[in-house]
């Protein structure tokens, strides 16, 4: 898959209200889940105990954290556009979120992204991004929000 390049506020307002594309899928691992939740203190079992959670919990298995699966946004996006020119780039906003589907272990998703707005704000895009987690085999999505980053551009 090839990504799209942007280089200025201009090129970035072209892609308004456009379809920026479907990643590769991603495979969530129970090690990449064990990092997270060393990372973040969180170790529910639900999560790091496969053998307690095959036999209580409802989906037969360990599932990823759901901030787990947020925080692969950087990690997607950067697989679909690629943003140059840049001072920096802000994480700015999450909006409108809803998790809909637990993410069982060693299930891929991937990430399908629509540039809803953007706006400029004296020189810095703001860039509202629509988002929309897929895991295979499944009808309903892991999540769906809107994302906001602020791109200063040189």
């Amino acid at each position: 898959m090839s990504s799209i390049t942007i280089s200025s506020l201009a090129e970035l307002q072209q892609y308004e209200g456009q379809d920026l594309g479907i990643t590769p899928w991603h495979t969530i691992t129970q090690e990449q889940i064990n990092q997270f939740a060393a990372a973040t203190l969180d170790f529910q079992w639900i999560h790091t105990d496969p053998v307690r959670a095959a036999a209580e919990s409802p989906f037969g298995g360990t599932i990823a954290h759901g901030y787990l699966t947020l925080s692969l946004l950087p990690y997607f996006w950067n697989q679909l556009v690629q943003v140059e020119n840049l001072k920096m780039q802000v994480n700015y906003e999450i909006e409108s979120f809803r998790f809909n589907q637990a993410v069982l272990v060693n299930t891929p998703v991937r990430l399908h992204a629509k540039l809803l707005a953007v706006k400029d704000l004296r020189g810095i895009a703001k860039a509202n991004i629509g988002v929309t987690m897929e895991i295979e085999g499944n009808k309903k999505p892991a999540y769906t929000g809107v994302i906001t980053f602020l791109y200063h551009f040189l």
